[in-house]
């Protein structure tokens, strides 16, 4: 898939991601956004993956640590055919399958996630197991940057590291902003890099909203023999809507009608865009 496609995707991605969580009048799409270009490029270029098989043993494993935003991961798996896109509507509706944070009885979702800081212990857990079983999976899991204040994180990743599980990629979403107001005043976790790094990490720094720059990040990852990988994702937290973007208020809050309006129209205003790029 080239960068233009993985762009349009993206944007089906954040469409997604806004009607669901105004469709629930509850939410977070904040951290959903700004994650989107990678969700994106996971689920559609980066992970060996079938959604006509996904209890497949062989697949590569994602383990969103960050639950609470599981609109993202819905809305990408719903595009990607795991369930139809239409069910996005039912975010957090009595009956619906499709609850607040991810399930692992959802089509596509490998481990049920939402406690903070949980996820990365899950998915080292995996790492190692694929390991012992001489299994080829690799397993990827996707961190908030206020979730890293979790002590819980680092334990994971102090013994990913000493057990040298270069089958793992750990990603955190740095968009720098928490419920409570920009990470570095409410508790810095900086520098994110160097920390890694001191648990045994290969670590690399990316644009989240740069194709080119995640192709280059995962080829990297992929490449890297004898350590675990963390790639630490430099992004725009509401990226796509432009009232949302870097305000803290939008970490977990559904947008009115009348906001509802405007978002879509921003995401329709960037596929006319990038219908345009494509023709020219």
């Amino acid at each position: 898939m080239n960068k233009l496609e993985l762009q349009k995707r993206a944007n089906d991605v954040r469409k997604g991601i806004v009607t669901a969580v105004h469709s629930a009048k509850a939410g977070h799409p904040g951290g959903s956004l700004s994650a989107a270009d990678v969700y994106t490029y996971l689920y559609f270029e980066e992970m060996n993956i079938d959604p006509k098989d996904p209890d497949n043993e062989d697949r590569d494993r994602f383990v969103l640590s960050k639950g609470h935003t599981a609109p993202g991961l819905y809305s990408v798996l719903a595009n990607r055919g795991y369930f139809p896109v239409e069910d996005l509507k039912t975010l957090r509706k009595l009956g619906s399958y499709l609850q607040g944070h991810p399930s692992i009885h959802i089509p596509g979702v490998d481990m049920s996630s939402g406690s903070l800081g949980q996820g990365i212990s899950a998915a080292v857990g995996m790492a190692l197991g694929a390991k012992m079983n001489n299994k080829k999976f690799r397993v990827y899991t996707l961190l908030g940057d206020g979730e890293i204040q979790e002590g819980q994180v680092w334990e994971a990743a102090m013994f990913a590291g000493h057990r040298k599980l270069d089958n793992l990629c750990v990603i955190v979403d740095n968009n720098n902003l928490q419920i409570d107001g920009p990470i570095d005043q409410v508790c810095s976790p900086y520098p994110i890099d160097k920390k890694f790094e001191a648990f045994n990490f290969h670590v690399i720094n990316a644009d989240a909203h740069d194709f080119d720059a995640l192709k280059a990040a995962f080829d990297e990852a992929k490449a890297t023999k004898g350590l675990p990988t963390c790639i630490v994702v430099h992004s725009v937290k509401g990226k796509g809507v432009s009232f949302m973007e870097n305000k803290a208020g939008w970490h977990g809050k559904a947008p009115n009608d009348e906001e509802y309006a405007v978002a879509m129209a921003d995401l329709d205003r960037i596929e006319a865009e990038l219908e345009k790029a494509g023709e020219a």
